[in-house]
């Protein structure tokens, strides 16, 4: 009785409910006795569904594998990159740890070259300086040194640097000491042939530098110093402490006078590249007045 109380819309809505349910009932039957079935009457249902769906899934299935692709290839371009960073930072120390070594090593090889200087040269007592700036751009013309008047130098004294005479103090600070070399023009030092003890003067000359070479002059006719022979600073030079390898002599021929002997002077020193130097506390007027004294008394 009580089902059937209420309005006529509610009687038909609660048979349309029934008869939706009664229909999903025999759907679920129809679908339990199919699938119990044998497969061959599946087969043209499951071949209709699998010509729709197989495309779709090939389709799915590239597309994920390009994207996996190109997320496979991003990450390991990502990798790559954070490694070249790496190895880059790396290389970058390891060049600059190998240039300070090599820069270390020329300064080794240049320091033992000096103390190879020094030996030869035990009379003198020297004091070691390193050039700090120089005049002109292609030659060591007119250079300075970082020792001065507080380390005992002063004007006049001998500069010797790799391979022999470089030049003379010229000026002196208290922490600094300008030098100028045999190449400038207005250089002229007393020399002479350590083999046969002629004695000539070497004379500055920039523009004939240019060629490698300063200019010999002053030699006797009968001088027999000859090409190849070892020029040194002579006991007559005014300034310039004796025995001091200048250079090799080089084209010595009569002038045209036939009167005295001229030619060229390869330097002993290289004056493209100076950068540490023995100064000679030694002056030769201190020697002169030494040697003075010695035979007075």
């Amino acid at each position: 009785v009580l089902q059937f109380q209420g309005t006529g819309e509610d009687i038909v809505e609660q048979k349309k409910n029934q008869y939706i349910f009664i229909l999903l009932t025999v759907l679920c039957i129809m679908m339990i006795v199919l699938s119990s079935v044998k497969d061959g009457f599946m087969n043209p249902l499951r071949n209709a569904v699998g010509t729709v769906l197989v495309p779709i899934q090939s389709g799915v299935n590239y597309v994920g594998y390009k994207l996996y692709s190109r997320w496979e290839k991003h990450k390991t371009l990502l990798e790559a990159e954070a490694e070249n960073e790496k190895l880059t930072a790396k290389i970058d120390l390891l060049t600059e740890e190998n240039n300070i070594l090599k820069q270390n090593e020329e300064e080794l090889k240049r320091l033992r070259e000096l103390y190879s200087l020094d030996q030869e040269y035990l009379q003198y007592e020297k004091v070691a300086a390193r050039v700090i700036a120089k005049d002109s751009e292609n030659w060591f013309q007119v250079f300075r040194i970082d020792k001065g008047s507080k380390d005992g130098i002063m004007v006049d004294q001998n500069v010797m640097a790799k391979g022999g005479l470089v030049g003379i103090v010229t000026d002196v600070g208290l922490n600094y000491a300008t030098v100028r070399s045999i190449i400038d023009d207005e250089s002229r030092v007393s020399c002479m042939g350590i083999q046969s003890s002629d004695t000539c003067i070497v004379a500055g000359d920039l523009q004939l530098f240019e060629e490698g070479r300063l200019r010999i002059t002053n030699m006797k006719k009968e001088a027999v110093i000859q090409d190849g022979d070892r020029i040194v600073t002579s006991n007559i030079s005014s300034k310039f402490l004796p025995g001091i390898l200048v250079g090799f002599a080089i084209g010595i021929e009569e002038d045209e006078k036939r009167l005295m002997k001229n030619g060229y002077l390869i330097p002993a020193a290289d004056f493209t590249d100076i950068r540490e130097v023995l100064v000679l506390k030694e002056r030769k007027d201190d020697r002169f007045l030494k040697e003075s004294k010695e035979l007075a008394e």
